[in-house]
């Protein structure tokens, strides 16, 4: 199935590192940044005070963002002038270009709409590591360093589009539409996630957790999403369609409650998707695992290996054939509870799906006993000095498989 492109989604971007200039009207007296030519000859053009509809956004350091939707001109500040031209886009005071500072990243993208996106990401964030990946580019000097996308660009995968989920960028499977006959049984109605991720195994026969356990994962999971999102526009269109009324009108709070619970199941659907397929994956391994197991405190890391018995009558010291595995589709900062989540284990392991996350935070991780574990495919999402210390899921079973043989 083709998975796009980014450019079906954006036109062109520049990146930048924010100077005090550009990023503080109190230092400046200003609100705007200097575009190059190469940007307005790939992405911007140069139409004078040309206002864009914009969307901008702040990726906080522990990755916590918000949106703003506003505009932003472009200008030239010296027409009619005898000087050369001076290009200029101008933005409005909102709360994303208050929380932006000097020493931040500005991704500026245009998409195939015509919209701008403000994208601010803070030095040395995750964030920042994520969409210099995406997008290719990285700042150099004082100005904008830019690109425009071709047809000729890579399709995207699967640490692409979870960058693109994670910045608010809707896409569609190109197509799509061949997942309809999958989905038919649901009707209008989500099934439990279980039964979603068992589906998605079983529709592709010719994926193989024995042959390679870190292709298999990311195969299963990117079916199931495609799946889920397919079936989710047909249930967000059909409640649509019904309509938000009451008795006084429209019912306000009842599409709010509704749009909360669409968002809602999209944040932990994946989380147990993930949890459903490792567990497929250790099963075609044949790598005894409990899911759940209530530890001390009654902590429960979601697989323990080989089993709770096993852990349970281990020393305080711990024992060499116990492994704890976290599972987590995202870390962000929440990757600490799993730290005390098996007491007898003093070295844990963490799996999670997220691209490119900061060295400053693999670095603390490492300095913690934790060592993650990340499918293959998106480790080229990291840097070489991570790489070098990442594990792949085929690591992971190997390591599990040598302490189990102590059995």
């Amino acid at each position: 199935m083709k998975r796009g492109q980014l450019s079906d989604y954006f036109e062109g971007v520049g990146v930048k590192r924010l100077s005090a200039v550009d990023a503080e009207p109190k230092t400046s007296n200003q609100h705007e940044v200097g575009t190059t030519k190469k940007m307005r000859d790939d992405f911007l053009g140069e139409n004078h005070q040309e206002r864009f509809p914009a969307i901008y956004i702040w990726l906080g350091g522990d990755q916590e963002g918000f949106t703003e939707e506003s505009w932003a001109t472009h200008y030239d500040a010296r027409l009619n002038k005898p000087r050369a031209a001076e290009w200029r886009l101008y933005y409005p005071s909102n709360p994303v270009t208050e929380a932006m500072k000097a020493g931040d990243t500005l991704f500026l993208a245009k998409d195939q709409g015509g919209v701008l996106w403000f994208i601010v990401a803070p030095e040395g964030s995750t964030s920042e590591q994520q969409l210099f990946w995406l997008f290719g580019l990285r700042p150099e000097g004082k100005s904008f360093v830019s690109r425009e996308f071709s047809d000729e660009e890579p399709e995207l995968d699967f640490a692409a589009r979870f960058i693109l989920d994670e910045i608010g960028v809707e896409f569609e499977e190109p197509e799509a539409d061949k997942l309809d006959s999958i989905i038919d049984r649901f009707g209008t109605t989500f099934p439990k996630t279980a039964e979603f991720s068992d589906l998605a195994r079983l529709t592709l026969p010719e994926v193989r957790a024995e042959d390679d356990p870190d292709a298999a994962l990311i195969a299963w999971l990117d079916h199931e999403e495609a799946l889920f999102r397919r079936l989710e526009r047909r249930v967000v269109s059909s409640r649509i369609e019904a309509g938000f009324t009451s008795a006084d009108g429209t019912d306000v709070d009842g599409f709010i409650s509704f749009s909360l619970s669409v968002q809602n199941r999209r944040k932990s659907r994946m989380g147990h998707s993930l949890e459903n397929h490792m567990a497929a994956v250790l099963r075609a391994h044949d790598i005894r695992h409990v899911r759940g197991a209530i530890t001390e405190h009654k902590h429960k890391p979601d697989f323990l290996f080989p089993d709770l018995e096993t852990y349970q009558a281990a020393p305080a010291g711990g024992d060499a054939r116990l492994t704890m595995l976290g599972a987590k589709s995202t870390c962000k900062d929440r990757w600490r509870q799993v730290l005390a989540e098996a007491e007898k284990i003093s070295r844990k392991h963490l799996l999670t799906l997220e691209p490119g996350i900061s060295e400053p935070q693999t670095g603390q991780m490492e300095a913690s006993g934790l060592q993650l574990v990340i499918p293959s495919p998106v480790h080229g999402s990291y840097t070489d000095a991570q790489r070098g210390w990442l594990w792949s899921v085929g690591d992971f079973i190997g390591e599990v498989r040598a302490r189990q043989g102590q059995l």
